[in-house]
């Protein structure tokens, strides 16, 4: 699964920016025991986090702003402040209970990338001072989205593991039906996520106050 949310002013994100690549299936049409969850195969998530800068230049806080206008990553119509990114892929253990299914584990991996400017050369006191107001301010924004993408993959395995399909000797029919509760997490960040940049890049919001601190106007 990958997933992008990017920061900007305006700040819907369109769904077409958003590509979900979720493998294996559905809700499951029985419960497992769930004592078998400590056996066999430990789900241990593999989660990384890491910051992709791109380069922006000026010399004041305006000039910088305008630059990242230039440079940003490109968001639905325009250019983002910032970024953020997943890679989700997943080993899961289904296990045959008698005729049936059981996903017993299933072990995530992460790797979230936060998409943010940084300048190119050294800058005035002042505008380093406003500038690193401005930025830490973007990348808290955007662990946001990172802390929710988390809560995602929990989601997704309290909602999976542990449960069974009868009639599945082959484990193919569980397959599918995990399919609803992936889907029903993903809708879910997506949703918090969206709701949290509306709060946001509102009037008056955080995102504005922080780029008008960057360019300083009160």
């Amino acid at each position: 699964m990958s997933q992008a949310y990017s920061l900007h002013e305006n700040a819907a994100i369109p769904d077409k920016d958003i590509r979900t690549a979720i493998k294996a299936g559905g809700w499951p049409l029985a419960a497992a025991l769930l004592c078998l969850l400590a056996t066999a195969f430990p789900a241990l998530a593999e989660v990384r986090e890491r910051v992709e800068p791109y380069a922006i230049s000026g010399r004041t806080g305006l000039e910088l702003y305008l630059s990242i206008g230039e440079h940003g990553p490109k968001a639905g119509g325009g250019r983002a402040i910032a970024h953020t990114n997943f890679k989700l892929t997943w080993r899961r253990n289904y296990q045959r209970q008698g005729n049936g299914c059981t996903l017993v584990a299933a072990r995530p991996k992460l790797v979230i990338t936060y998409t943010l400017p940084k300048p190119s050369a050294p800058l005035p006191a002042e505008t380093q001072r406003r500038w690193d107001i401005f930025v830490e301010g973007i990348r808290k924004h955007e662990e946001v989205h990172g802390a929710a993408i988390k809560d995602m993959v929990e989601r997704i395995e309290q909602t999976t593991v542990g449960f069974s399909v009868p009639d599945d000797p082959d484990c193919r029919k569980i397959r599918k039906a995990i399919q609803k509760p992936l889907s029903e997490a993903s809708q879910a960040q997506r949703k918090h996520s969206r709701d949290f940049d509306r709060v946001e890049m509102g009037k008056g919001g955080n995102i504005q106050q922080l780029i008008l601190g960057l360019i300083g106007k009160p």
